[in-house]
């Protein structure tokens, strides 16, 4: 379904996890769907989602840490649905390990993808964004490990923590324009890619860690993310900016 008079809601890594959760619980709310992925069959899955809930949605191939592939994707989401109104960073890729096991190559794609990456999206849709005044959002998803840190994730708890500091700079320039600029970290969230982290001995024992460490005593879910961003994207947040909203079951208590 294209060519919708909804307001846009562009979704990134929306191909599946959290992502697909997003995207959802977005066109739920009455949004039109751009679902960006580098899996094309992860996007266009989530899309059939969309369109089988009765929504509207189109799904674009790109590599986030690529700036050319995004101008292109949310160009040919323009084209096909219309300006992006809200924008939703989720795309991310991590590798567990220690740090001084890393290497630069490694650590160069985690800052690509969770870091830049972010910043080619939400330059590409800043000026529609910005022209929906306070229509328009920046949403962004961060983690609990730029919060508390996580062992084994050093570097992209580092990206993590960055895009924090960025999207508070970021709402202050969009102030006079109105646009809210939030952030929803998710602490351990119970995804495919959680469980294949835990496929490991190494990653069992981070994963078993991690739930032992939220007071809740369990992972969190995606459509719980979902909820959270979905109240940032609503009228109802449009006061709220430069804020940072851990969705962890306790595991920050951040004031």
């Amino acid at each position: 379904m294209e060519g919708s008079a909804r307001a846009v809601a562009v979704v990134t890594g929306g191909g599946g996890g959290i992502g697909r959760a997003l995207a959802l619980r977005l066109a739920r709310d009455g949004f039109a769907i751009g679902v960006l992925d580098r899996d094309r069959a992860g996007a266009d899955a989530t899309a059939a989602a969309v369109a089988a809930a009765g929504g509207c949605a189109a799904a674009v191939t790109a590599d986030v840490a690529d700036q050319q592939q995004v101008i292109r994707a949310f160009a040919d989401l323009k084209a096909r649905l219309g300006p992006t109104r809200v924008l939703v960073n989720n795309a991310g890729w991590d590798v567990f390990g220690l740090f001084a096991d890393g290497d630069a190559a490694t650590w160069a794609r985690i800052v690509a993808v969770n870091y830049l990456g972010m910043l080619h999206c939400t330059h590409a849709a800043l000026a529609d964004i910005t022209a929906a005044g306070n229509a328009g959002r920046i949403i962004s998803i961060g983690s609990d490990a730029a919060r508390v840190g996580s062992f084994g994730e050093s570097v992209y708890a580092g990206c993590k923590a960055a895009i924090v500091a960025f999207s508070k700079s970021l709402a202050r320039e969009l102030a006079r324009a109105r646009v809210p600029v939030n952030v929803v970290c998710p602490g351990p969230t119970d995804t495919a890619l959680l469980q294949s982290v835990g496929a490991s001995p190494l990653g069992a024992r981070i994963v078993a860690g991690l739930t032992d460490a939220i007071p809740f005593r369990r992972l969190g879910t995606p459509e719980e993310i979902a909820a959270a961003v979905a109240f940032f994207a609503s009228p109802a947040a449009g006061f709220i900016t430069g804020q940072v909203l851990s969705v962890s079951g306790g595991l920050t208590m951040a004031g």
